[in-house]
């Protein structure tokens, strides 16, 4: 059938029962992304296809890591510059249509990831089987690039499965699983991984017939009467959880939806000038460069061995009961050691809430629990391959407890320290192996926060840096490395913003008030609510150990609270009162005007410490910064990091605010050195 035709990214093979296979194997690649290329070959085979008309076809991939990634994100982000987004979005819409007006079966069978494009691509089949496997998640996560689906998406998706499972999959960019999928009647049939082609092969022969009752759901929930009830309740429940004018992608989403007609071509016009126009905001933008950002850290520890089975944790607390139980997940044997065992035993039953969160299975929930031992003697030490150290924040303490365990030590076992500020060239003092000593920064939550700093040192060597790399990335966490000085990147550049926002708090501007304007800047949380959660007592703790370095000054008021055990929501009180872990804010007089200077004055403090951090080199450049302290702090990812906004706002307007501020409020907002750096005006990518 394709005698003559050559393609790169696709091989070809016809059964004798008239069944043609085509297998996506991107040439070069690990994974199959969807390139102008891969494209164009496509549309050369569905061509053919049209002319010969075989019985049937599967679509399925060659790569074990799934069925395809979505678009080339390279390619998209050349095509932004050159101006050709619109032509390449209807180029891609041409294929996807060609292959869904074939007049007879099409089956893609998806395992693995299936994402975005990939996804679009599927759906353009008359049919869906997927690997019922854990690996399988199928998604349409364009959100997170600050565009929407572009190639069919928003056009199939809902008249398939209707608008209620549709528009908080597109909006929220989370992925279906197999059954999920199966469920809502994105895939029609699910089968074993290892048969998953012989089952796509009887798919084609005897086409599965939708139950009545998904086919009327589908249609019900996208007339014209439908998308005008609904479209309003989607918009204003997604104005509950992000800004227009921060977002515009979910918002130009739901009104493309809501403005498709029956006409598929109508839809796809109205989906493709939509991604065209959002692909040139600096929201997407900025979104794509923390993609690629991200890319680079999961890089970091690639390549190397971590040589890592068992590691010990020292220190039951908040911050050591939960990376005990990460690693538990992640498959490690864990050790966790403390005074007594009443000190462990919070943690032990933590980490099961976890595992049943996470792993679902009672098996799989077992062998979790069983990974995690408490041990008070401490004799994990002797056999761990890293030891993780986290106590409270008391250098003497460190010391104390290094001094004990680093004489059982095998030779190449590692040791980590999980202090949130103390220089580490100051805790690697009186070690026998200071070059097998680092720091591992995990954040509050650590189920949920995605940042580890690895935090150097003068005598830290550099093998032990790259498996302490690896190890982040075998946890499945973003690891950056950092310089080993006070308070390293994150808390260095978030200690001002709490600082400040305390005193603000001390001044008499509400909570409330506070937490409101740190939003419209698009912080993902306030910060009164933030201080809260991460604790009075560690934002006290950390802001001792910070204070002489950055000129700070710890906010009246602090030691009263940690005095009565109010610490914040571990405690159900600190700044807020906590009910069922939601913090209880107090209604503010709607008269109430806060200072004119409010978000200047949180967030420029943030700015200006990073500007410094870059001048001296506390991480290697100004994208590592700005992925640091987003992916450890949440700053306003539409914003693109603190140097980003910089660049954005221009260093001289920035300056300017600085000032202004110092002028009005003091010394603390003079500008740190490092304003003339030549990473500064580097064009807002």
């Amino acid at each position: 059938m394709f005698e003559g035709l050559r393609f790169k990214h696709w091989k070809t093979s016809e059964g004798d029962d008239g069944i043609v296979v085509l297998t996506f194997d991107r040439d070069g690649s690990s994974a199959n992304a969807l390139s102008r290329e891969v494209l164009d070959e496509l549309g050369t085979l569905v061509e053919r296809l049209a002319i010969e008309g075989p019985r049937g076809v599967v679509i399925h991939s060659a790569k074990p890591s799934g069925f395809a990634v979505g678009a080339d994100i390279r390619e998209f982000v050349e095509y932004a510059k050159a101006g050709s987004i619109l032509d390449n979005i209807e180029n891609g819409q041409r294929v996807f249509e060609a292959l869904a007006r074939l007049p007879f079966p099409t089956v893609a069978a998806i395992h693995g990831a299936c994402m975005g494009g990939g996804t679009e691509l599927a759906l353009a089949c008359r049919q869906r089987i997927a690997a019922d496997d854990e690996k399988t998640k199928i998604g349409l996560p364009e959100v997170m690039l600050g565009i929407h689906p572009g190639w069919g998406g928003t056009a199939r998706l809902p008249h398939l499965i209707g608008a209620p499972d549709a528009l908080p999959a597109m909006l929220t960019g989370k992925p279906f699983n197999a059954r999920r999928a199966k469920a809502v009647g994105l895939v029609d049939r699910l089968a074993n991984p290892d048969e998953l082609l012989a089952e796509a092969r009887l798919l084609v022969k005897r086409p599965h017939v939708r139950p009545l009752a998904q086919r009327a759901k589908a249609w019900a929930t996208n007339t014209a009467l439908a998308r005008a009830i609904l479209a309003p309740m989607v918009r204003k429940q997604t104005a509950a959880k992000v800004r227009k004018e921060h977002y515009p992608a979910p918002f130009a989403m739901i009104d493309v939806w809501a403005r498709g007609g029956s006409s598929i071509q109508q839809r796809l016009k109205l989906e493709a000038k939509s991604v065209a126009k959002l692909a040139t905001t600096p929201t997407a933008r900025n979104l794509i460069r923390i993609f690629f950002l991200q890319e680079r850290l999961k890089g970091l520890g690639g390549g190397v061995e971590h040589g890592i089975k068992h590691v010990h944790v020292v220190g039951a607390g908040t911050m050591g009961g939960d990376i005990a139980a990460w690693s538990a997940l992640k498959g490690f044997d864990v050790t966790l050691q403390d005074r007594e065992l009443r000190f462990i035993e919070p943690a032990i039953k933590r980490a099961r809430t976890l595992f049943e969160k996470k792993l679902k299975a009672s098996s799989k929930v077992d062998a979790a629990v069983a990974r995690l031992r408490a041990d008070v003697e401490g004799k994990g030490v002797a056999e761990a391959d890293l030891a993780i150290e986290a106590i409270y924040e008391n250098p003497e303490a460190k010391h104390a407890l290094y001094a004990a365990i680093e004489p059982q030590f095998q030779s190449d076992e590692i040791l980590a320290s999980n202090t949130s500020s103390i220089p580490l060239d100051e805790l690697r003092q009186g070690l026998a192996a200071p070059q097998r000593f680092l720091g591992l920064h995990f954040f509050n939550p650590v189920a949920q926060m995605p940042l580890v700093e690895v935090v150097r040192h003068d005598r830290l060597d550099a093998d032990i840096e790259k498996r302490a790399l690896a190890f982040c990335k075998a946890i499945g966490k973003l690891p950056v490395p950092v310089k080993g000085t006070p308070g390293f990147l994150v808390n260095r550049i978030l200690m001002p913003y709490l600082m400040e926002a305390l005193r603000l708090y001390n001044e008499g501007v509400p909570g409330p008030v506070l937490d409101r304007e740190a939003k419209k800047f698009g912080m993902p949380m306030g910060p009164i609510e933030l201080a809260d959660t991460v604790g009075l007592d560690v934002c006290a703790s950390v802001g001792k150990e910070l204070a002489p370095f950055l000129g700070l000054e710890i906010p009246q008021g602090l030691e009263e609270k940690l005095a009565a055990n109010k610490r914040g929501k571990k405690d159900g009180e600190g700044l807020y009162v906590w009910k069922e872990g939601k913090p209880e804010k107090p209604d503010v007089d709607p008269d109430y005007v806060p200072p004119s200077d409010i978000q200047d004055r949180m967030i420029l403090p943030m700015v200006n410490e990073a500007v410094a951090c870059l001048a001296e080199h506390v991480v290697d450049d100004a994208d590592l910064l700005d992925a640091g302290v987003i992916f450890g702090t949440g700053f306003a990812p539409f914003r693109g990091g603190p140097i980003q906004y910089v660049r954005t706002e221009g260093v001289a307007v920035v300056r300017e605010r600085l000032a202004k501020l110092e002028q009005k409020h003091g010394p603390r907002f003079a500008k740190k050195e490092g304003w003339d750096n030549p990473e500064l005006t580097v064009p807002a990518a």
